[in-house]
């Protein structure tokens, strides 16, 4: 059997040209379509992530921009009272400061500490700190719901840096010109020695503003907590109860200690005035007596 191969008819040619241009053109269009989608749909994925990633730089900032804008330099102070068992007041006291010294929230120096005992104790607790181990240390020492007082106060310290600023910067540029006025040759010794004193008199006033200007930068870059721990309400109401009675013996003592030396006091004066009355009535009844008989 013989197989001859035919050539295809034009129009079938034709057909299989137009089928092939159709499905490119179907092709490039469904590209078209997809290709501004899915830009649009990166740029707005985008768009909603760029205000997450940056919103918390921009919150943590807020406050530091809010003090730049007003131009203030604060200086931050907190008192807080704590009431707890008084049996724990001493323990608590000493696990604030363990914390504060051995830096377990940040750098942390105790200033002073007072502890009291007896029936009513009590301590008191002073730290200077930096700012983000405040609240850690602060919920440390109330354990949450311990905290019966808690208060916050700031001082403006713009004014006194700026002027501490403008005060050294003056005391340089004179110590300057005392220094360069100092290598003349042409000096006497009188000035010489007054030159001395000067430049001795200004380095120590610049030491002293350097002193102040540490301070204050100080102050400001860290903050100060009063911590004063004391007994319950309930404790505190028993145990000046508990004080009255103890002091009931003493009072009665010491009012009849008073009297005794006030009986003291007016006996002896009591005698003087009887006998002065007595001596002074025997008198006048013995005038009075005379007259009667020169009358008679």
């Amino acid at each position: 059997m013989e197989h001859t191969n035919k050539p295809a008819s034009p129009q079938r040619a034709a057909t299989m040209r137009w089928l092939l241009l159709a499905t490119l053109a179907a092709a490039a269009l469904g590209c078209a379509q997809h290709g501004p989608a899915t830009g649009a749909a990166n740029e707005s994925a985008a768009a909603s992530e760029a205000p997450a990633g940056g919103s918390a730089p921009r919150s943590a900032d807020a406050g530091e921009q809010a003090k730049a804008d007003l131009g203030v330099m604060l200086a931050y102070e907190h008192r807080v009272r704590v009431r707890l068992p008084g049996d724990k007041i001493a323990a608590r006291a000493k696990a604030v400061q363990d914390a504060c010294t051995g830096g377990k929230f940040g750098p942390c120096a105790v200033l002073g500490m007072d502890q009291s005992g007896g029936d009513s104790p009590s301590a008191r607790l002073q730290v200077r700190l930096v700012p983000q181990a405040v609240e850690p240390l602060i919920a440390l020492a109330g354990q949450g719901e311990q905290i019966a007082e808690r208060g916050i106060q700031a001082e403006d310290l713009a004014v006194a840096v700026r002027d501490n600023a403008m005060r050294r910067d003056r005391l340089r540029r004179e110590h300057a010109r005392l220094l360069e006025f100092q290598e003349r040759r042409d000096l006497k010794m009188a000035d010489v020695l007054t030159l001395s004193e000067r430049i001795a008199e200004i380095e120590s006033q610049l030491q002293a503003a350097e002193q102040e200007a540490a301070q204050q930068q100080r102050r400001i870059s860290t903050q100060l907590i009063n911590f004063e721990f004391g007994t319950t309400l309930g404790q505190e109401s028993s145990s000046e109860i508990g004080e009255a009675v103890r002091d009931f013996g003493g009072i009665v003592a010491a009012v009849i200690a008073f009297l005794i030396r006030a009986l003291a006091v007016l006996l002896p004066l009591g005698i003087v005035g009887g006998a002065f009355v007595w001596l002074l009535l025997k008198f006048l009844r013995a005038r009075r007596a005379r007259r009667k008989a020169a009358g008679g």
